[in-house]
């Protein structure tokens, strides 16, 4: 079974793949927006391509046909990405200037690039070596021979209805995340034993380095853990202080979840408290109270900071959009689709009831949105067998479980990182 294992490809696992959608160095937040929203509702991520037939040269790309066509992936965005720039003060005074901003400027803010792309050939166990050493998605080419006549048909429809292409001068990808990888192993868990039924406490893969926040502190300031789960494929756990047994786990901020929402909720990032975000953006949609409270604290963050340090800030954008700095609309008053589409919101508030109405993703994602959010998150205890914490996460399409005690104790975390590296040990110790 081991030597079967390794006799395996990336390839192997791209079988049934979609193509990759992306977007080119050129495109901006705004774009990166529309895209998230025309794909379809399985498609949460846009790799971003520096292409060199992208050009614009029209001269200078014909040329091109008689050299080798370089494509390289700098990254990928997601709407994670666009709901933590949105909720900067910058970008909520200014939302015009924020979605008229270079893609790039959702990459800098990142570590170094965690995508690598591979050749179609690279082994498995390859594959694993470098997700474990960081890759968090494997770029791979899909291969012609194994495509579907159907499959093509399939992304030829898909291509008609999105603004982002899959096709890099004929040449297809696709990525390998560490959820492919492990859902490709759990056929082959015969070969691990007896590491399945050992438990994740002797296995020493309960990490208890956390992202945490406290319930009553302000969902700001977890901004940058925020932006730091989404980039590991963790969350960030909202608990409640115990003086006498520790951390008590009352919920997560998951990027999973922000995921399926949409840029309206950069609004409610900025202005309400940790468990009130994730009561926000839990289970199908904002309780009208905690809208009444966003729609409130912007209107008030609005007016103190235009006497205040912000003020210069805020006398360009009512240069900009006389008459809309200070204006508080109804969240939910109807604005067409079109208008969002053709024109970015115009001001710090204006924009919430275009927001509110964002084109595109109610009617084709509000579905799958409801699907994967969890009122509660997902636990398991130390003496959790290695296996059933392995297919709790995968049931759920998620990268970790929070690991508690009988009282709700938060315990740590176990992700897909560290399965994957008890997995690799093992396989090390076959050779």
């Amino acid at each position: 079974m081991a030597v079967s294992l390794q006799s395996y490809e990336v390839s192997d696992l791209c079988l049934g793949k979609p193509a990759l959608y992306w977007l080119p160095i050129t495109a901006t937040v705004g774009d990166a927006l529309k895209a998230l929203k025309q794909q379809s509702s399985h498609d949460t991520e846009l790799g971003v391509w520096n292409c060199s037939h992208n050009t614009g040269n029209k001269v200078a790309d014909a040329g091109l046909h008689h050299q080798q066509v370089e494509c390289r992936c700098l990254g990928k965005v997601c709407m994670v990405d666009i709901i933590c720039y949105l909720s900067t003060d910058e970008c909520l005074y200014d939302p015009a200037r924020a979605l008229g901003a270079p893609i790039i400027d959702l990459l800098l803010s990142r570590a170094p690039t965690r995508v690598r792309q591979v050749d179609p050939h690279t082994r498995l166990l390859q594959a694993l070596d470098l997700i474990l050493h960081g890759a968090q998605n494997l770029i791979v080419p899909i291969e012609s021979l194994k495509r579907l006549s159907f499959k093509k048909l399939g992304q030829k429809i898909g291509s008609a209805k999105s603004t982002s292409p899959t096709s890099h001068e004929g040449k297809e990808f696709c990525w390998i995340t560490q959820e492919d990888v492990l859902r490709f192993l759990l056929g082959f868990i015969a070969v691990f034993s007896p590491l399945p039924s050992m438990t994740i406490e002797d296995l020493g893969i309960v990490n208890t380095e956390i992202l945490t926040v406290e319930y009553d502190k302000p969902a700001a300031t977890a901004l940058n853990i925020i932006k730091q789960a989404s980039q590991t494929q963790t969350a960030v756990a909202v608990i409640e202080q115990d003086p006498l047994q520790g951390p008590k786990l009352i919920g997560e901020i998951s990027p999973s979840t922000l995921m399926c929402c949409d840029e309206t909720v950069a609004l409610a990032l900025a202005t309400l408290s940790a468990g009130d975000f994730m009561a926000y953006v839990d289970c199908g949609g904002p309780p009208d109270s905690l809208v009444e409270i966003v729609r409130r604290r912007m209107d008030q963050k609005t007016g103190l900071n235009g006497k205040g340090e912000q003020g210069s800030s805020i006398a360009a954008s009512e240069q900009k959009y006389p008459g809309k700095q200070k204006q508080l609309t109804d969240p939910w008053e109807e604005s067409s689709d079109e208008e969002f589409c053709d024109a970015s919101p115009t001001g710090p508030l204006d924009n919430y009831k275009k927001w509110s109405r964002s084109c595109s993703f109610r009617s084709n994602k509000l579905g799958f949105a409801s699907r994967s959010r969890r009122a509660t998150p997902l636990t398991c205890r130390p003496w959790s067998t290695l296996v059933a914490v392995m297919v709790q996460a995968l049931a759920h399409r998620v990268n970790y479980v929070w690991v508690t005690d009988e009282e709700s104790n938060l315990v740590g975390i176990v992700t897909f990182l560290d399965i994957l590296g008890v997995f690799w040990s093992h396989l090390q110790t076959l050779d």
